[in-house]
């Protein structure tokens, strides 16, 4: 005869399974996270590489962008019904062989020394981590109770800032110590990419041979809500691609140029040292991850979010002043404040959607198409102007993440 308490214990059995193999999953898709956060750090850094090496311009550097992001506007959608039709962990193996392919593209642009097949690499690799992207962002989301979407998702893409912030300390050690001569640093970038190639595919292979939790088991909290709405017709959700879309120009503007600013507005500083610096930025960027983290609990996403974009529009505007030292300073702390911006903006933006979560996902992602543009209209402005005028973009950027933030707070609900 069963007492009160083994048919207590029994029933928590599958619940505690259930939690297991979410925690299980959430620790894979994490490194995911940190991946294509370290190859988006090392971007940064190959900008001002190339310019010293192959002696292409600041607005000629920013094409490493325009193709690494482009690809998230052709990927996205793609990869979106990709995992709608075949789930989660498929999805995620197309885009890590994707990036690895990529990857080890630049064995042979490092042979040909020529700008092109570098563009090439970089666009099939971020193929990749956009096809990454579109599945493991809306996978964290839905991998445990609704309420902490957000925070999940903050945690994880705490992850990327960690990967960013290795990024520049990589390039710094290694792209810039062999002078200006582009065949002496070759096989440091070529290495290193050939190791993400490697660490890439045991991911995958780790994937492979783990069973995760589908989207069909996932969706059943959800499995009430509305499902016929077109996206299309629902408001926060629309605002928040465009919200999205003006954050990550901001984001990828900034880091693409800080080289650049900071060498000319620090005295004296030395391009490697300046790396150094990003990675400064990138680790107050991680920091400011996982310190928001506990203030959500506390406080309103969007709330928070309102209130990190008026300090980033006040920090933008002492880079646009251009004074020397202090606009530095100032840059290096936009990272922190911007740093929960992406996750936050993804999370508003997909709340409560049901099972139309993995398409609302893939336009999300396609919106850091804006990472392409900023830099080609930074560059520009940049080469015309001067460094410090380009940075007036962002200021319009972080202008229309807090509109989104203030849209957002009038229209929480019970439901939202």
């Amino acid at each position: 005869m069963h007492t009160a308490t083994d048919l207590s214990a029994g029933s928590q059995l599958p619940a505690q399974a259930t939690r297991s193999r979410h925690r299980v999953a959430l620790t894979l898709v994490i490194s995911l996270f940190f991946a294509w956060g370290l190859t988006y750090g090392l971007l940064d850094v190959l900008n001002k590489h190339f310019q010293q090496t192959l002696s292409v311009s600041r607005m000629e550097s920013a094409l490493l962008q325009t193709c690494y992001f482009g690809a998230y506007l052709l990927v996205a959608v793609p990869s979106g019904f990709f995992v709608s039709r075949y789930g989660y962990r498929r999805g995620i193996l197309l885009g890590l062989v994707l990036f690895a392919t990529g990857a080890l593209l630049f064995i042979p642009a490092t042979a040909l020394a020529r700008f092109g097949p570098f563009l090439f690499a970089l666009f099939v690799l971020a193929s990749g981590a956009a096809c990454l992207e579109t599945a493991a962002n809306p996978y964290v989301t839905v991998l445990g109770d609704s309420g902490g979407g957000a925070r999940r998702l903050n945690l994880a893409q705490a992850f990327t800032g960690l990967g960013s912030f290795m990024g520049p300390i990589i390039g710094g050690l290694f792209f810039f110590q062999h002078g200006t001569s582009f065949m002496s640093s070759a096989s440091s970038v070529r290495i290193t990419y050939v190791m993400i190639a490697a660490v890439v595919l045991l991911l995958a292979l780790a994937f492979w041979r783990t069973k995760l939790p589908e989207a069909d088991l996932l969706d059943e909290r959800v499995e009430g809500a509305a499902t016929t709405r077109p996206l299309w017709r629902e408001a926060r959700f629309v605002a928040s691609v465009a919200a999205q879309f003006f954050y990550f120009s901001a984001q990828v503007g900034i880091a693409a140029f800080f080289i650049n600013f900071a060498t000319e507005h620090w005295s004296g500083l030395p391009v490697h040292s300046a790396a150094f610096m990003l990675s400064a930025g990138m680790a107050s960027f991680t920091i400011g991850r996982f310190a928001s983290i506990g203030l959500m609990r506390k406080v309103e996403p969007a709330n928070l979010l309102s209130i990190y974009a008026v300090i980033c529009l006040a920090l933008c505007a002492i880079v646009v002043a251009g004074i020397p030292t202090v606009s530095v300073i100032a840059m290096i702390a936009i990272f922190f404040f911007e740093s929960i911006m992406f996750p936050t903006i993804f999370a508003l933006g997909v709340e409560d959607l049901g099972l139309r979560t993995r398409k609302a996902a893939s336009f999300q992602v396609m919106a850091l198409f804006g990472g392409a543009v900023a830099p080609l209209v930074m560059g520009a402005v940049a080469d015309r102007v001067n460094i410090a005028s380009a940075y007036l973009v962002p200021v319009v950027c972080f202008a229309i993440v807090l509109a989104f933030a203030i849209y957002s707070r009038r229209r929480i609900s019970p439901r939202g």
